[in-house]
């Protein structure tokens, strides 16, 4: 997008200075909202970076801070429990 607006400004100077009204009137008009999608798209990618950098120096401390996880299970009662178990008669309180 910042390729077409720098070649619109180039062909509206050009125009403007070869007298070519027709073609400096049309180039003319669309360079405004070019320039503002311009300026809109690199306003974006620079907060993208910004967020990125923030985001990549805040993980670790957030990693950091995250409470310890819960002990598993013992993987015997696990897999008893998954097969229905041997003493499937017994209600557990």
């Amino acid at each position: 997008m910042l390729a077409l607006t720098v070649g619109d400004y180039l062909l509206w100077n050009w125009s403007l200075s070869a007298n070519h009204d027709v073609l400096a009137l049309v180039s003319g008009l669309t360079l405004p909202p070019l320039v503002l999608v311009s300026l809109w798209i690199l306003a974006a990618g620079a907060m993208r970076l910004v967020a990125a950098f923030a985001a990549g120096r805040r993980a670790p401390r957030a990693r950091r801070a995250a409470p310890a996880a819960r002990p598993r299970p013992a993987r015997a009662a696990t897999e008893q429990s998954a097969r229905g178990g041997e003493d499937s008669t017994r209600i557990a309180a």
